[in-house]
């Protein structure tokens, strides 16, 4: 079966631009161009709205685009069946995780999975660990390695690799801005301290949530993506930071900050590997992840 056209409307789909869903397959943009036009011309609909600059999925397409996730998906989990009973798996998993991940847990997850699957091909994705439950819900990725949140859905099945606490980061300098008794907070203290904190994700509620018990709402100096940004701006003394403190001992610049001894601490949290419960039923999947030890 060829399963080419559902690839090429979903790369599409996802970029909304001809040239990278081209690059993306690996075909030229005529050949999209016509994969599309067949698609359209088979089920009797515009999947896309088109002109010179602009590409925007119709509300058909938009259903089409469930279908052919699930389409694509059940046809995985048939062939990875059938290539099971023959004892050799082989595929694509990709994963998401942040830069620090992708050197604290990765070696160590993948090391004997990559022994007992060899032809399975695994494919990184790096970036805001916030957007990675979102990336799997949206179909984006097979698995991420995250944060737990205090409430995950109930569409994903999650296990714990670790726990990280979060800790207040200073610059080694001892700027004036810096409280003088961190483990004695009070709002004086900290209404006028520069904050570097994460755009949105675990570490930004659990922050919020510590101020707002304080009594006051932080001054903020920077909003980033992702929590190695974060150790380089504390750094370089535009401010003090809020990151796992796995983060930290992982980060090149850790000698150039210092964690304050804030009171109350703020909570730990599990990370762990998560994926859509509903993948599970591929054998490809579920070899991963039950490949992964749960701490």
């Amino acid at each position: 079966m060829d399963m080419r056209p559902l690839n090429h409307f979903l790369a599409l789909a996802e970029s909304l631009h001809f040239g990278r869903a081209s690059e993306a397959c690996h075909i030229s943009t005529s050949t999209l161009s016509r994969s599309i036009r067949h698609l359209e011309e088979s089920l009797g609909v515009t999947l896309f709205e088109r002109d010179n600059r602009h590409v925007a999925l119709t509300r058909q397409g938009e259903i089409f685009q469930h279908y052919a996730r699930e389409t694509l998906e059940r046809w995985e989990e048939l062939r990875q069946s059938l290539m099971s009973e023959a004892r050799r798996l082989t595929g694509k998993i990709s994963v998401y995780c942040s830069v620090t991940a992708s050197y604290s847990f990765l070696y160590e997850l993948l090391s004997e999975f990559r022994s007992h699957h060899p032809g399975i091909e695994l494919k990184l994705h790096t970036g805001d660990p916030a957007e990675a439950m979102n990336r799997v819900l949206a179909g984006d990725e097979d698995m991420a390695i995250t944060p737990r949140p205090r409430q995950p859905p109930e569409a994903l099945a999650f296990k714990s690799l670790t726990r990280a606490p979060l800790v207040f980061i200073a610059p080694r300098e001892a700027p004036e801005w810096i409280p003088s008794r961190p483990e004695t907070p009070c709002a004086e203290q900290w209404r006028e301290v520069p904050m570097i904190l994460s755009e949105a994700g675990l570490s930004r509620s659990y922050a919020d949530t510590w101020f707002r018990a304080l009594g006051i709402v932080p001054r903020i100096y920077a909003q980033v993506a992702g929590h190695e940004a974060i150790v380089s701006m504390v750094g370089l003394s535009f401010g003090i930071g809020v990151v796992p403190r796995i983060v930290l001992d992982n980060s090149p610049l850790r000698e150039r900050v210092r964690v304050l001894p804030v009171k109350p601490e703020l909570p730990h949290y599990d990370v762990g590997l998560c994926v859509l419960e509903r993948r599970l039923k591929s054998p490809l999947i579920r070899a991963l992840w039950d490949e992964v030890a749960e701490r």
